[in-house]
């Protein structure tokens, strides 16, 4: 087993001095055309290699990722699924989820392909204002996700909402 750091945020760790304790972890999987689970957004803190197909990625407490996850048997897709999730401090209280330890703030959980897709194109398009989805208001993804489920569309994310998230977070530390 291996370990890799990934630069940015965490670039500062150094790697013989990394703990992964206090950490969230996700388990992602890569068999082509069988179980597909990955990470969309998030800035994670390192990820340590199992075997081909399979690896761990750690976060940060009050790190902010996408998780999606995707399977199928012989007779179709079984699994079609997104989740935004905010990882807790340890001590925290949090949600329990498939493959994330110990858990988190489940923003969204969302499933059905043509959903998931939606929520894509959702996270494309904060992309394509210069914003990294992790960075978004939690308020915006829970917002998404009572929308959708209500069958209606979410209102868009923009710069000037994320301005005044960016104000109130500041202000709250």
């Amino acid at each position: 087993m291996s370990v890799i750091l990934r630069p940015g945020k965490s670039s500062a760790i150094e790697a013989s001095s990394l703990s992964f304790d206090g950490m969230t972890r996700v388990e992602l999987i890569w068999l082509e055309k069988q179980t597909e689970f990955w990470i969309r957004f998030g800035n994670g803190a390192g990820e340590q290699v199992l075997d081909r197909s399979r690896r761990v990625v750690f976060f940060m407490p009050g790190s902010v990722f996408a998780f999606v996850r995707w399977a199928a048997n012989d007779y179709g897709t079984v699994v079609s699924r997104i989740d935004i999730v905010r990882t807790m401090a340890p001590g925290r209280s949090y949600q329990t989820l498939p493959f994330v330890r110990p858990g988190g703030e489940i923003l969204l959980k969302i499933e059905g392909w043509a959903e998931v897709e939606k929520v894509l194109r959702h996270v494309d398009a904060i992309e394509g204002l210069g914003i990294h989805p992790a960075e978004v208001d939690p308020d915006h993804w829970r917002h998404v996700a009572h929308w959708m489920r209500a069958g209606e569309a979410p209102r868009p994310y923009t710069a000037e909402r994320h301005a005044a998230w960016l104000r109130r977070r500041e202000i709250g530390k």
